[in-house]
Parts: C-alpha cells; structure tokens; sequence
C-alpha cells in the first residue's frame, strides 16, 4: 500500500513526464494546468479534442488542484485566512482614493453621460439589461482527493500501465555532464518483467525481471534492480555508438521464455500434488451430493439440478485446480555503456 508520500512522488513524476505546468504545489496538494497529452489521457473530453482537431483551434486545458493530504492543506490554509481577516490599518477607509492629487477617487463613479472608465460603456447590452458588466471572471478550479485506491489515482495507474509498458532507454556517461575522450559504445539489452502466479485454493506471486543482450545471447536475472542503480535518459548521447544485434526481438523473446519455464520447472511441486487430492476430493463430494438429489428428484427439477451441479464443478475447478499463470507486466529495450556492464 502506498502512503502519502508515495503518492505524491508518484502524481509529481507523472505530471512532469507530461509536461504539465505546475502553477502551486506544496507537500499537501498541487494546482496544476494540464498539457494537451494530459488533457486527453485524464478528463474524457472526447468530443472537445475533436473539435479542436477539425478546426484547428489553439486548445484551452483543464485546470486542477490535486488534494493528497486534505488535513494537512486545511493547516496550511489557515494563516492565509487569518490574514485575510484582519483589521484594517488605521486612518485607511474602503474605496480612498491610492494615488494622490485632483481626480476622481478609485470607485467613483463617472460623471453622468460619461463613459465608465476602462471603456466600459453603460450603454452595453449588459449595462443596459443587468446594471453591471463584470470585468474579470474567476476560474473554477477543480479540486480532487488522490489518495490509495482513489478514482483519479487508479485513473494515473491505469495510463501508466497502457503506455508505460514498453520504453527505450540510453545509459548516460557518470558523472552528468562528465567528458568523455572517446566515443561511447552501448551494447542493446532487452528487458522483460514477468508475473508468475502459482495458484489454487490459495496462490503465490512472484516477479522475474529477466533481461537479454542482443548481440551475445546473455541472459541475466533481477535485470530491473541492476537498472535502478544507472542513470538513464530517453535522449541517445552526442558522440556514441550502438552495437548492432545478432538476436531478433521475437527470438530474444522466446529464449527468455524458455529460460523462465526451465526455472519453474525446477521449483518444488509438491503444493499442485496437495492441491490435485483437495480438487479431486471436493469434486467427488459435489457429486455425491448431486447424485442423490437426481434420485429423489422429479423429472421436471432434474434439469435445474444438473445446471447447478455443472455450475459448482466449474467453481471448484477454478478454485481447487493447480495451475501456473505467466503475464508480461512491462519491457524494454536498454542501451548500456559496453565497459560499464559487468560480464561473467
């Protein structure tokens, strides 16, 4: 479970990867403007967006302030209102004039048959019909909570895990901005990050990042933790040079398979055993029940009665039958410095 801070790490990196423009934030919340690509993952405005797409028309985004900790922000504003409410100066009266010598006052009105000042006609349309024209209009802001297992934050999971499952990174040169006396050489590294579900009436999930070298066939485990310790950048590095690749990505895919299915294989199978005399068991004891029920039964109800035994052996089938479930969570491929990347 993620906390707040986690949470708020997490809204931050994705705005930012957006190219949001982040208009207030503190550790509570954030006020932020959302750039186009934002706009179209996040508010549904399907129609808006086709819009501006056939006529061209530079596009206005949403606007929201993002609440993580709603307690936290409610201290956070009360000195704002504290000093809102605060007395005024003394010898200081609403609607004195602020700049001295002959004049109008501020919030005098204009002499009759005179135009108000700013242009504002009190002959408009609107000075005619309502008496008051307003010169500024305040912007809503929408405010949302994002905390675990809120809609917006699920809304962020779900985008992340549609176009986040495949990327393309470069190892940049340690330290940032470091010269280099030569070019750089990359060797192609290709990534794969995989679920592993032992299941059955109980289940264990495990996650093998397994990743693959292109041009030599080598295949190295925890690839993901060993990429947590590199810089990496989307931008290919000025002065560099990338191996080519003897491996194809639908071969590289396969060998990463075959490795994770030799790996399994070794593992102790002894709980699918247990779990095979659990589903033969409750299948026979479904049946017995059912059995005498079709004995007893009149013909009309006998029909009824075999749907509900179908329906109960599919059920234990599910729950009780052993079974291993391997899904790709995410991938990619990584350009890594060749001297820089251990070898055995």
């Amino acid at each position: 479970m993620m906390n707040k801070r986690n949470v708020h790490s997490f809204v931050m990196r994705f705005l930012e990867a957006y190219n949001c423009t982040i208009l207030e934030k503190s550790p509570a919340s954030v006020t932020v403007k959302l750039s186009p690509e934002a706009d179209r993952e996040m508010t549904g405005r399907p129609y808006y967006w086709s819009f501006v797409e056939r006529t061209g028309a530079a596009p206005e985004t949403m606007t929201y302030k993002f609440v993580f900790d709603a307690e936290a922000m409610k201290q956070e504003a009360k000195p704002k209102v504290a000093a809102a409410k605060a007395p005024a100066p003394p010898g200081s009266s609403p609607g004195a004039s602020l700049s001295p010598g002959p004049g109008p006052s501020v919030g005098a009105s204009a002499p009759a048959g005179q135009p108000e000042a700013g242009g504002q006609s009190g002959d408009s349309i609107l000075g005619r019909y309502f008496g008051f024209v307003p010169t500024q209009i305040a912007t809503r802001v929408p405010q949302e909570d994002v905390t675990f297992g809120s809609r917006r934050l699920d809304q962020l999971f779900g985008i992340v895990r549609e176009k986040g499952r495949f990327i393309h990174l470069f190892e940049e040169p340690f330290p940032t901005g470091a010269t280099t006396h030569g070019p750089l050489v990359f060797d192609t590294w290709f990534c794969v990050n995989y679920k592993v579900e032992l299941a059955c009436d109980t289940k264990r999930t495990e996650i093998h990042s397994l990743g693959i070298q292109l041009s030599s066939g080598e295949i190295r485990e925890h690839f993901h933790k060993q990429m947590l310790t590199k810089s990496l950048s989307p931008k290919l590095p000025i002065g560099s040079h990338i191996l080519p690749s003897t491996i194809t990505l639908p071969k590289a895919t396969n060998l990463l398979e075959m490795m994770l299915e030799r790996k399994i294989s070794a593992y102790d199978h002894s709980w699918a055993d247990e779990a095979n005399r659990q589903h033969r068991s409750e299948i026979d004891r479904v049946e017995s029940y059912y059995n005498s029920l079709l004995l007893s039964a009149e013909p009309k109800e006998r029909d009824d009665i075999e749907q509900q035994c179908r329906n109960r052996l599919q059920e234990i089938d599910w729950q009780y039958k052993p079974r291993i479930v391997v899904s790709v969570i995410n991938g990619g491929l990584f350009h890594l410095i060749a001297s820089r990347f251990p070898r055995k």
